[in-house]
């Protein structure tokens, strides 16, 4: 079992930037790759960013790409999300998740899942 705890999540004008944090329990988590997500009001929950257990592999959506960047320490159980050039259409709750059920890390099919931090941008 994983459990996911995420934080960092506030409020900020556009333009600025926000780290966040996702730390982990469970002695299995080297071993997973782990996901950000995010879901804005209304809408679907949809894919942000992905990293292999080694962190030799990330993927981002193309919304974010060059923007965000994901980013995890082992040693310490903790993957994050550093955004920059944050925009008003990245308000949203942002959650992180271990473990992909399938090959499709983009896909929120994933095994365990934080409670969610609130981001919101100002314009």
């Amino acid at each position: 079992q994983v459990q996911l705890v995420g934080s960092g999540g506030g409020l900020v004008q556009a333009g600025g930037s926000l780290t966040l944090s996702c730390a982990a329990s469970g002695r299995t988590f080297i071993s997973y790759p782990m996901g950000w997500f995010r879901q804005a009001p209304g809408k679907e929950r949809e894919f942000v960013a992905a990293m292999s257990w080694s962190g030799s592999y990330t993927y981002y959506a193309d919304s974010v790409k060059g923007r965000f960047t994901i980013s995890r320490d082992n040693a310490k159980n903790t993957v994050y999300l550093q955004m920059n050039s944050l925009s008003p259409e990245d308000t949203a709750v942002y959650y992180c998740a271990a473990a992909p059920r399938s090959g499709a890390w983009t896909t929120p099919n994933y095994d365990y899942w934080g409670q969610g931090t609130q981001v919101t941008v100002s314009s």
